[in-house]
C-alpha cells in the first residue's frame, strides 16, 4: 500500500482538487482499490466525492473512539472510497500533540483495510499534523502556483520534509496567457503541470472528477499524466 499526502504550506492552491482528480485516476485508470483521506476541516473533498450529509466524527479516529472502518464510505464510483473529513478536525493539531505519539496517522493508516494506495488531503500550514503527515506518506505532492509566494511555500517545504519523504512539485493553476506562469514553468520543465482550465472548475462545481465529466479535455490529460508520474514514483 502507497500513501500519498497532497500538501502545501498555503491554502487556495488547487490542493483538494488535485486529491480528488488523483484519487480518481488510481482508481479508474490504474483499477487500484484507492482510499482518499481528507484531512482538512473545510472538508472539500468529502464535500465532491461524499453523500454531502453532516458529519462531525472524524477526530474521534485519532483518539480511537471509533474504527476506521465505520467510517470509510462507498464513494460513486468503483474502488474508490473515501474517508470524510468535518469541522472537528479544526483542533486535530492540538489533539495530536495531546497524544504525544509522533507516528499516530501511519499506525492508523496501517489499520485501514485492504488498499492499494491511500490519498490524504491535508490542511495547509506547518503544523503537527505536517509533521504527522510526513512521518506517514511514502509521497506528498506539493501544489506548486506559478506565483512568488507559492514557489516560497514550496522551498519551506522542501527544506522541512526534503530528506524525510520524497517530494514531487506540481505547477497547478497555470494560465500560459501570463508571462510569469510561462517563466515559472520554463524554469522547472521537469515539473508535472495541471492547466488553470474551466473544465476543472465546472467539474468542482458538478462534485465530479475531470476525467468524468470532461473526459476529453487538457485538463484530464493532464490529470492522468500527473498521475502516471506520481505511480512511476511510488514503484
Amino acid at each position: 500500500m502507497a500513501t500519498i499526502a497532497i500538501y502545501s504550506l498555503k491554502g487556495g492552491v488547487g490542493k483538494s482538487t488535485l486529491a480528488v482528480n488523483l484519487a480518481w485516476c488510481a482508481a479508474t485508470l490504474s483499477a487500484r482499490r484507492t482510499l482518499l483521506w481528507d484531512l482538512d476541516p473545510q472538508a472539500a473533498s468529502s464535500w465532491v466525492l461524499g453523500d454531502g450529509g453532516a458529519h462531525d466524527r472524524a477526530q474521534a479516529l485519532f483518539s480511537r473512539d471509533v474504527d476506521p472502518e465505520r467510517l470509510i464510505t462507498r464513494t460513486r464510483f468503483d474502488r474508490l472510497e473515501l474517508l470524510p473529513a468535518d469541522a472537528s478536525l479544526r483542533d486535530l493539531n492540538h489533539l495530536f500533540r495531546e497524544l504525544d505519539k509522533k507516528k499516530r496517522l501511519r499506525k492508523l493508516i496501517a489499520d485501514l483495510g485492504d488498499h492499494d494506495h491511500v490519498i490524504l488531503d491535508c490542511p495547509p500550514g506547518l503544523t503537527e499534523t505536517a509533521d504527522q503527515v510526513a512521518r506517514a506518506a511514502d509521497l506528498i505532492v506539493v501544489p506548486v502556483v506559478p506565483s512568488a509566494f507559492s514557489q516560497r511555500a514550496y522551498a519551506t517545504i522542501e527544506r522541512q520534509f526534503g530528506g524525510q519523504v520524497a517530494i514531487l512539485p506540481v505547477h497547478n493553476m497555470v494560465d500560459r496567457r501570463r508571462a510569469l506562469h510561462v517563466a515559472a514553468v520554463e524554469q522547472h520543465a521537469d515539473w508535472p503541470a495541471i492547466p488553470a482550465a474551466s473544465a476543472i472548475e465546472a467539474a468542482s462545481a458538478k462534485r465530479l472528477p475531470v476525467g468524468v465529466a470532461a473526459p476529453k479535455s487538457i485538463a484530464a490529460s493532464a490529470f492522468a499524466q500527473l498521475w502516471r508520474a506520481v505511480e512511476q514514483r511510488c514503484g
